[in-house]
């Protein structure tokens, strides 16, 4: 339905009925106003009469209690004289005196009108009846209203008073105009209503009260008639005109805002989203439907600059774009999509996919299975395309969908990857072949070798590492290194069958796996292939040069078999055959400590790296005690443990091989450095007599910025220097000897000791003592475990000390593990002595209550 035909039936079926329902219930309401206020007045009047009834009862009552006695004690004279006077005045007005005796009633006043006999007969008999003192009320006899009131002037004897009421004073205890009559009756019961008139009743006080009396009023209703709604002339008139000021505002609305609204509908209605010309639509007449105007053509302005903008992109873009409908049907193909197929797309219009794309996959069911599975996702593929030439297609389906999220068609974008598959191959390619060797790289060999022994029953990996390669590098340069390397690679794979996988790892290492194999068949193929190696020369510059093997081989037996861990075992079982010579094979025993150390040195480092961070790394002290005469201090050693969340504490055999192989030790140094500085700090009363001795690693000597982080930590914790010794082992001294000298100088400038460890194990050991700044030397243990019963340990232990006597250097012996020992060492003059004999090490934490225990002890 048009919004003006919406309007007339807003207008005729609820505007219009609107008028009428209101006009009728504000005349309903009005009229109930009115009978309200009828009901009111009728309620006050009717309450008015009683009172008014009432009044007069009671005046009457009272005269009659006044005049009742003196009345009855006159004489006839004075009844004459009085009957005069009574008529006179205006109370005598419908009023009779009467006397009572015996019974019989009688006229007070000789010349008194009397009633009817039987009428006094009933009000006498009825005063009678009620026998008491004084009465009062109205009596009704027939249709004679009377008002009786009756006082005892004597035993049996009643004075009484009586007026009768006519119509007309019965009227007039009504005060308002709207009572037409006033009747008194025994009847409880309302007369029926007529036309302009209603009854009410009201109970008035009876002289007998068996025998209730009531008065019923009378009243007109033409005075609230009159004002009553009614639908006149005047009230049709106000009525329809109010049907004109509507008909008029609805001839406005239309010329107002119907016409100018169909007028922009019928514009509307030929707007062609898709049109190639832009045709803006015009408004008039009203604000708003110019405001929707411009809404409009702002919206058909955006979707041809975007329309437009598509047409564009999709006409430059390197890809072929084709559209078709749910049926694969071909609604458009770009330029691109022309080109590459050869078609014209008006051509192509309502061809199935398809028939157009002669490819190497259904397109048909991809396009039905894109639709069906309602995918807001491309769903791409690689096709091959069957033109003259074949091309590799990226292929890319997409839902179209409309406004309301239904799927009307789809997007089929066709990318040409013919050069870059040719590329990528040729990349794979070069990713997993090594460019000089043609054989396989690390990362190739890695990604294989799980594959490679899935099915095997065993596996042997082999890691072969070239020997005297580097002379030939630094002698002939890399190029000749390449070709030594392409002949060598030639030569191993030329013992090697198909069921072998051979990859260079890396510089000049070689990794080989063989399946199925004894160790005695794999021990006697990698002879083959050492000997083979071994026959390669590479002539350079009239030199000849030759290169070795050294192979470490891991077996691994199905099902426990994982290859890349049985590389790493034969990682370390190559480092173990170049230990042992040139041109030798190590097989992996994993119940060989040393190669178990060497296999789990990365574990340590990662587990020293988190002792570090978690600080779990604990101090612990071996003490040692000075063997001369005369106060010394007391001086010990520094060592390290690390804790396991268990609790358990590991030993420094375990972890600082795997530290010092890791360039972790200046780390470990700096942590142990800061915890005994503040384990120093925290006793400041041990200062004067003690000398705690901390070793530093062959990394830390000399280590970029050791020195300046020693004099921070000093500064941080404010303790004396002369309470360190740091200890230098005698082989990292004589290695480090140009650096670690400069650091040594530099760290005796600020107040520190040194102590030269392990002396005598080295080379040269004197020549290099004259040298470094030390303050005490430690003798190795291998010359002091034995001394008591080897005199050549004793003459060397002898001769160390005789030198440092001379050079003023104090000795320190290490494990010293008996009283025989240490007997010795003093007929010698060592100056100290540390060993199981002297102390164990024990944790730091507990060395303050352990020396606080043997203080009075020595005391």
């Amino acid at each position: 339905m048009h919004i003006g035909k919406k309007i007339l039936v807003f207008i005729a079926g609820f505007c219009l009925p609107a008028v009428v329902i209101v006009s009728y219930c504000l005349g309903c309401w009005y009229d109930h106003r009115v009978e309200l206020l009828r009901q009111d007045s009728a309620n006050r009047e009717l309450a008015n009469i009683q009172q008014q009834f009432q009044i007069d009862v009671d005046r009457l009552a009272f005269l009659t209690n006044i005049y009742a006695l003196p009345l009855s004690q006159l004489d006839g004279s004075q009844l004459n004289t009085l009957e005069s006077s009574w008529h006179s005045s205006s109370m005598s007005a419908n009023l009779s005196w009467y006397i009572l005796a015996d019974a019989e009633l009688r006229a007070f006043f000789p010349n008194e009108r009397p009633f009817a006999s039987d009428k006094l007969q009933e009000i006498a008999n009825a005063v009678t009846a009620i026998g008491k003192p004084s009465v009062a009320g109205a009596y009704l006899i027939g249709n004679q209203a009377f008002v009786v009131t009756a006082v005892a002037s004597a035993p049996k004897e009643y004075v009484l008073l009586i007026r009768q009421l006519t119509q007309n004073d019965l009227l007039e205890y009504a005060q308002a105009s709207l009572v037409t009559k006033v009747t008194m009756s025994h009847s409880a019961i309302a007369a029926a209503h007529s036309e302009g008139t209603h009854s009410d009743i009201i109970e008035i006080p009876g002289l007998l009260k068996n025998e209730p009396i009531y008065l019923q009023v009378f009243f007109s209703d033409g005075l609230f008639q009159a004002v009553k709604f009614r639908l006149d002339w005047v009230s049709l008139s106000f009525i329809l005109l109010g049907v004109f000021i509507v008909a008029l505002g609805y001839i406005w609305l239309r010329r107002g805002l119907l016409k100018p609204f169909k007028h922009l509908m019928q514009q509307l209605a030929l707007v062609d989203p898709m049109a190639s010309v832009y045709r803006p639509v015009m408004a008039e007449g009203n604000q708003e439907l110019e405001v929707l105007a411009s809404r409009v053509n702002s919206l058909l302005a955006r979707i041809f600059q975007q329309k437009e903008r598509a047409k564009i992109t999709l006409e430059s873009i390197a890809e072929a774009v084709i559209l078709t409908d749910v049926d694969a049907k071909v609604l458009y193909m770009n330029a691109k999509a022309e080109s590459l197929l050869g078609v014209l797309s008006a051509d192509a219009l309502n061809l199935s996919l398809g028939s157009l794309l002669k490819a190497s996959e259904p397109l048909n069911q991809a396009v039905f299975n894109c639709i069906r599975l309602g995918d807001s996702t491309p769903q791409t593929e690689k096709i091959k395309l069957l033109t003259a030439s074949p091309r590799i297609m990226e292929r890319s389906i997409s839902n179209v969908r409309s406004h309301n999220k239904d799927i009307v068609g789809t997007v089929v974008v066709l990318r040409d990857i013919t050069q870059e598959e040719l590329l990528k191959r040729q990349l794979q390619r070069r990713a997993n072949i090594d460019s000089v060797t043609q054989l396989l790289n690390r990362q190739a060999f890695e990604e294989r070798l799980p594959r490679f022994a899935h099915n095997a029953k065993s596996i042997a990996v082999c890691y072969l590492d070239l020997e005297q390669f580097k002379l030939i590098n630094d002698s002939c340069g890399h190029a000749a290194g390449d070709r030594m390397l392409a002949m060598v690679a030639k030569a191993m794979q030329a013992c090697l069958g198909p069921g072998e996988l051979l990859a260079r790892l890396g510089g000049d290492e070689f990794g080989l796996v063989m399946c199925n194999r004894t160790a005695l068949s794999v021990a006697q193929l990698l002879k083959q292939v050492s000997a083979q190696v071994a026959l390669q020369v590479l002539t350079d510059k009239n030199c000849h040069y030759k290169v070795g093997l050294s192979i470490g081989v891991a077996f691994g037996r199905a099902p426990f078999i994982d290859a890349q861990e049985l590389l790493k075992d034969a990682d370390i079982a190559c480092i173990a055959a170049k230990a042992k010579g040139s041109n030798q094979i190590h097989f992996y025993d994993d119940k060989d400590k040393e190669l178990t150390y060497q296999r789990n040195a990365p574990k340590w480092a990662v587990r020293i790296a988190q002792a570090i961070e978690d600080n779990e790394l604990i101090l612990y002290y071996q003490p040692i005690r000075g063997l001369g005469a005369g106060p010394k201090r007391q001086r010990m050693e520094i060592l390290l443990r690390i804790q396991e969340p268990c609790g358990r504490i590991l030993a420094p055999a375990q972890f600082i091989a795997a530290a010092e192989r890791f360039k972790l030790m200046p780390e470990i140094d700096k942590e142990v450095i800061r915890k005994a500085f503040l384990w120093l700090s925290l006793h400041p009363d041990l200062w004067p007599d003690h000398c705690i001795s901390i070793n530093l690693s062959g990394n830390s000597l000399g280590a970029e910025g050791m020195v300046e982080y020693i004099a921070q930590q000093q500064g941080i914790f404010d303790i004396p220097s002369q309470c360190i010794c740091f200890e230098i082992t005698e082989t990292t001294a004589i290695q480090n000897r140009h650096r670690g000298m400069e650091m040594l100088k530099q760290l005796r400038k600020l107040g520190f000791s040194f102590a030269l460890d392990d002396f005598g194990s080295g080379f040269a050991s004197y020549g290099y003592l004259r040298e470094l700044p030390v303050d005490y030397v430690k003798i190795d243990g291998c010359f002091v475990k034995n001394l008591a019963v080897n005199a050549k340990d004793y003459a060397i232990v002898k001769s160390i000390q005789d030198v440092c006597r001379v050079m003023g250097i104090e000795t320190v012996a290490e494990f010293v593990e008996n009283q025989d020992i240490i007997d010795c060492l003093q007929s010698i003059g060592i100056n100290y002595a540390q060993g199981y004999a002297i102390g164990r090490p024990q944790p730091l934490a507990n060395y303050r209550e352990q020396y606080d225990i043997e203080i009075p002890q020595s005391a």
